[in-house]
């Protein structure tokens, strides 16, 4: 337990960032998910455009590494060609 108010404080925003990067990790996932599973391409190069968003959003606030945002983009970027 926690023996200063200021270790309170931390264990109680800890808790609140770990659940945040948690959701948004997760919604990351399901992106990248759904996007892996399409077969059609204009519909492929929409659902690109939102993952980007995304990825650059975590990215943006530490989230992810700005590079794993690249690397990610880089290869669903490669996978959109593949479908032509």
């Amino acid at each position: 337990m926690p023996q200063h108010k200021s270790a309170e404080k931390r264990v109680r925003t800890s808790e609140k960032r770990r659940a945040y990067n948690k959701m948004n990790k997760t919604r990351m996932k399901n992106a990248l998910k759904d996007l892996r599973e399409t077969t059609d391409k204009p519909t492929a190069e929409e659902k690109y455009r939102k993952v980007t968003s995304i990825l650059d959003r975590l990215a943006t606030k530490g989230i992810i590494h700005r590079n794993l945002a690249a690397q990610k983009k880089a290869k669903l970027a490669k996978f959109i060609q593949s479908l032509g």
